[in-house]
């Protein structure tokens, strides 16, 4: 039952490289086939015209049939050149073993049988072992360098365990299949005293070491549980539990983690005694999404680290969110002044796969660099009046990228910027459009604001009136998160807007069940009716982008076709969409 599960998490990780390379697999058995039967065909015709006396006439012109043996010997070539670049071994071995055995073939018929015709026939197969062999061994120097750059995408370099990106797949999967688990976030204490004192080649270590002693146990299966553990970032881990059947089971589980800690560190001659605290969240109890999930984790984690009593092991409640909201107020604070707050940009596409343009996307790092997910600063930005800060930070930063991208490359994409209702409704945001608009030299038609649905619900007269003036600019509008508010179709058919957003709830259960998928695509025919274009967010796999397609969508954004991207990969995206 253990090696089934474990085949099941390889193969969502094999699914997730498959993505990320977009890997085809072999070329099918049939067209093998064919090649073969091709070069066996051309080599006959070979066989037959090289010691041939004969000659065809074409318009009076008498040509020996011999002199067709080269025409046929370049098509066998060619065949056995296929084999080997697209079928590797199985194809080498076939080509290789055709051109030995024509060898001898050929020499009988010069000695033997004195046909002087096929003495190119040898120096031409003897040059194709050469190129078959180059481009045979070249190939797997290519397989072995792109195997290389797979495990890299979901596996920490350090570590050798797997990564957040490959940790988020097997969590978005588990969460699409109703499959339950537990969360836990793990981190080191300590660890910075150890990289502050001893440099990061000793912390480096320490973190090789415990991540070892965790995936022994994890690949052990002596806990009774399911594991996966993951490195996140820094001195933080992720582990997944599933099979357990009490409370109970989860705790012993953790347990058993903690344990691996008690035998001390011996590094460079210097012994540590490390601890860990381990902060958990059940699905589906405690967040029925990823982001509410890591929310959770890392909140009770940190309320074991900030409270320094000798219980590692806690479970989150509800009520720790409010103990953690004046510690991320702090940490939002020192983000904006020490600017560390930045963004990412999603690409967005037809269902063409060309290029639509981007959504600027808040991120942000703490005092020690570590990231604080948007799950968890956001909502707390938006609480604490600090949103609209935020939003001016991005809206800055990715207007003037976008601006000078554009101003060089006079590429036609759309930046789109997420504005929360505080920031619209905020005297002056209209003022603070036309001022981005002028200093990033950024061309209105080329933005886009979105709105969420919900501002319809605060105050719609307000809100259209601010809509407008942007509309009035040129600035494009998209209505953001549809279908999970509950505003009339009336005010939303009388705001100015371009593009209607269906939210990413919606697509997660697209495949699940017919009333889903008609949902979506009422939404999408409503839009049309409307006159708006309609994206989807949150399209992860092929099998949502061809409902999606099927159902007349007009745009994707998600993980399907790009991840969230820094401004240097982003620019790559326009300058291949120019070509």
């Amino acid at each position: 039952m253990k090696k089934t599960e474990d085949n099941e998490t390889k193969m969502i990780m094999e699914q997730t490289l498959d993505r990320l390379y977009a890997r085809k697999g072999e070329a099918s058995t049939w067209c093998y086939v064919l090649l073969v039967v091709l070069y066996l065909f051309a080599t006959g015709i070979v066989s037959v015209t090289a010691a041939s006396g004969s000659a065809v006439t074409f318009f009076g012109i008498h040509i020996p049939l011999y002199t067709f043996a080269g025409v046929f010997t370049a098509l066998a070539n060619i065949c056995v050149l296929i084999l080997t670049m697209y079928f590797g071994t199985k194809g080498f071995v076939t080509s290789l073993t055709f051109l030995m055995v024509q060898i001898p073939i050929i020499l009988v018929k010069i000695i033997i049988a004195n046909v002087v015709t096929s003495i190119p026939g040898v120096f031409s197969n003897v040059l194709t072992i050469i190129a078959v062999c180059i481009i045979y061994f070249s190939n797997r120097k290519i397989v072995s360098v792109q195997k290389e750059l797979r495990n890299q995408a979901v596996n920490d370099v350090l570590t050798g365990l797997p990564n957040w990106y490959a940790c988020t797949e097997l969590i978005n999967a588990l969460i699409s299949k109703n499959i339950p688990f537990v969360n836990v976030t793990i981190n080191l204490n300590g660890f910075k005293s150890i990289n502050d004192t001893m440099g990061f080649d000793c912390g480096n270590q320490v973190l090789t070491e415990a991540a070892g002693r965790w995936k022994a146990i994890a690949d052990s299966g002596e806990t009774g549980t399911l594991d996966f553990i993951s490195r996140l970032s820094a001195d933080e881990f992720c582990l997944i539990i599933r099979k357990y059947k009490s409370e109970d089971d989860i705790i012993r589980t953790i347990d058993m983690y903690e344990s691996a800690m008690e035998d001390h560190f011996s590094v460079y001659g210097c012994d540590f005694q490390m601890t860990a605290s381990f902060g958990y969240s059940v699905y589906p109890d405690d967040g029925k999404n990823i982001n509410e999930l890591v929310v959770a984790s890392n909140t009770a984690m940190k309320k074991i680290k900030k409270e320094s009593n000798s219980n590692h092991i806690l479970k989150f409640t509800s009520d720790m969110l409010e103990d953690n909201t004046f510690e991320l107020e702090g940490k939002i604070r020192k983000a904006i002044e020490n600017d560390t707050v930045f963004y990412m940009l999603q690409p967005q596409f037809d269902m063409n796969h060309n290029l639509r343009g981007f959504e600027a996307l808040a991120r942000m790092k703490d005092e020690d660099g570590n990231f604080i997910s948007p799950g968890e600063f956001i909502p707390i930005a938006e609480k604490c009046g600090l949103i609209d800060k935020l939003d001016g930070i991005v809206f800055r930063k990715a207007a003037s990228f976008a601006g000078d991208l554009i101003c060089n490359t006079g590429a036609k994409f759309t930046l789109s910027l997420n504005v929360s209702v505080r920031h619209l409704m905020m005297t002056g945001f209209t003022d603070e459009i036309r001022k981005l608009l002028d200093i990033s030299k950024l061309p209105p038609s080329q933005l886009e604001i979105e709105v969420t649905e919900s501002i319809m619900i605060e105050s719609m007269e307000k809100a259209k009136h601010f809509v407008e003036e942007i509309r009035d600019m040129g600035v494009q509008i998209a209505i953001d998160d549809f279908g999970t508010g509950y505003s009339s179709l009336g005010y939303i058919n009388s705001m100015p807007a371009t593009l209607l957003k269906i939210d990413k709830t919606f697509i997660d259960d697209i495949n699940k069940d017919d009333k889903s998928k008609a949902y979506v695509q009422t939404i999408i025919s409503l839009g049309h009716i409307m006159g708006l274009d309609v994206i989807s967010e949150g399209v992860e796999d092929e099998s949502q982008l061809a409902t999606l397609r099927e159902i007349g969508c007009d745009l994707v954004q998600g993980y399907v076709w790009g991840r969230p991207l820094p401004p240097e990969e982003a620019q790559k995206v326009v300058m291949e969409s120019l070509q």
